[in-house]
């Protein structure tokens, strides 16, 4: 049976091929369970991928030049104590990334751009305000430190990375399971899908659902009788689509227009492998001397393949067409600002000369001083002023020693990696 195909389209001829065998990431155990995540995230710094461990969860993360074997005690991101369900990279910070876990919490981690000595077992904040597994966490696109994560209690929560705390708290939107979230390109809309079929349209900063159960789609495409669960990834750059069936061992992709029939198929890539899992390079990492225009991570049960999509061109000049201005690394907005009600559009790079990624940037974490919420003032029973007097001093003495050795442990830390990186330099010295 005949397919059509898109007509006078510049991405018509777009054709995937695997990297060769030594540019691939070999004997990497990845993670067996049973969960419709990607198992994969990928920025232009790593690749991080959700692996076997035992007594928790864990992710490994590789920086992208670390291809061929994986050695078998590299150091592991290690901290939950159930297993890993899902990771994303800060779009706003190539070493910052958020796991989310079986263990109802969400962690947040900044990945150093040298390899450590030894597993990473601090977070730099855990959120916890889910009271069942936690299996879907997304960036803000545009808001700096602004993160969303959904349960397996029917939860939107938003938080504010920069302060560790909950910014709203979406509930009785759903019935059920929810599937996936994204939001839209300038954040403030996110779409959820759930397992009572319903597709909604969300506004968080009204807290209120927009649109719900839309009557007929503007296009349908039969993809096949697998009952794989699809991942899709979107290239507004591009407009199109492309789709990885977890269990499936092809990759379809289709070009989105604006006129009927809107969706418009324009070829497949096959392998013989099925895959486990996908990451998907943002638009920044790609070689556009190459003219790639996309790039997945293939996992399979004990590798990780990058897979290359290109437009062939004759020329070596620079494809305008091909890469317009693309979202770089800085935030548009802060979360306050965000919060408040601002929106924003993406900050554009172009990428004619290449994108070099930033150097390691400190994400910190400014938690809020719960005494400084000081309770309204009212009439006290006089039994209890003598227990108030007693209690405050006492509080405020041990947060004050809780800061002094929060102090303790990262002056400690500090001087850890100033001596691993020490040694690291002594290592490749005398190699």
């Amino acid at each position: 049976m005949s397919r059509r195909v898109v007509r006078q389209s510049k991405f018509r001829h777009v054709f995937g091929q695997p990297v060769k065998a030594d540019q691939m990431y070999e004997d990497i155990r990845v993670s067996k369970v049973t969960w419709d995540s990607s198992f994969c995230a990928v920025n232009p710094k790593f690749v991080a991928i959700i692996v076997e461990s035992g007594g928790g969860g864990a992710f490994m993360v590789l920086p992208l030049a670390k291809t061929g074997r994986v050695d078998k005690n590299y150091p592991l991101v290690t901290g939950h104590t159930a297993p890993v369900l899902d990771i994303d990279w800060c779009p706003h910070n190539d070493n910052v990334i958020a796991s989310a876990s079986e263990d109802t919490t969400v962690m947040v981690w900044q990945i150093p751009d040298y390899v450590p000595m030894r597993n990473i077992t601090e977070p730099i904040v855990t959120l916890e305000g889910h009271s069942k597994r936690v299996g879907i966490i997304t960036w803000h696109p545009t808001a700096r430190n602004v993160l969303l994560s959904a349960g397996g209690d029917n939860l939107l929560i938003l938080w504010n990375v920069g302060t560790g705390e909950m910014l709203l708290t979406l509930d009785d939107m759903h019935g059920d399971l929810i599937y996936n979230v994204c939001w839209n390109r300038t954040g403030s809309l996110l779409v959820t899908t759930c397992k009572d079929k319903h597709v909604r349209v969300i506004d968080p900063r009204k807290q209120q659902v927009v649109a719900e159960n839309f009557e007929e789609p503007i296009a349908l495409q039969e993809m096949d009788t697998s009952n794989g669960v699809l991942l899709p990834f979107y290239d507004p750059d591009s407009s199109i689509v492309y789709l990885c069936g977890k269990g499936d061992s092809s990759i379809r992709y289709f070009e989105i227009t604006a006129e009927a029939p809107y969706v418009h198929y324009l070829s497949t890539y096959s392998s013989k492998e099925p895959q486990r899992g996908m990451g998907f390079m943002p638009k920044r990492g790609l070689d556009v001397s190459k003219c790639e225009i996309a790039r997945f991570f293939k996992l399979h049960e004990r590798k990780c393949e990058p897979i290359v999509m290109t437009v062939p061109r004759k020329s070596d000049l620079f494809q305008d067409d091909l890469y317009p201005d693309t979202p770089g690394p800085e935030p548009a907005l802060e979360a306050a600002e965000w919060l408040a009600g601002k929106d924003a559009e993406p900050v554009l790079v172009s990428l004619r000369d290449g994108y070099v990624p930033l150097k390691n940037r400190e994400l910190k974490v400014t938690r809020k001083n719960i005494l400084d919420n000081k309770p309204p003032m009212g009439p006290r029973r006089s039994h209890s002023t003598c227990d108030a007097n007693f209690s405050r001093p006492s509080l405020e003495d041990l947060l004050e020693e809780i800061r002094s050795l929060r102090q303790t442990v990262q002056a400690q830390e500090k001087r850890i990696s100033d001596l691993e990186n020490k040694l690291c330099k002594f290592t490749n010295g005398t190699a």
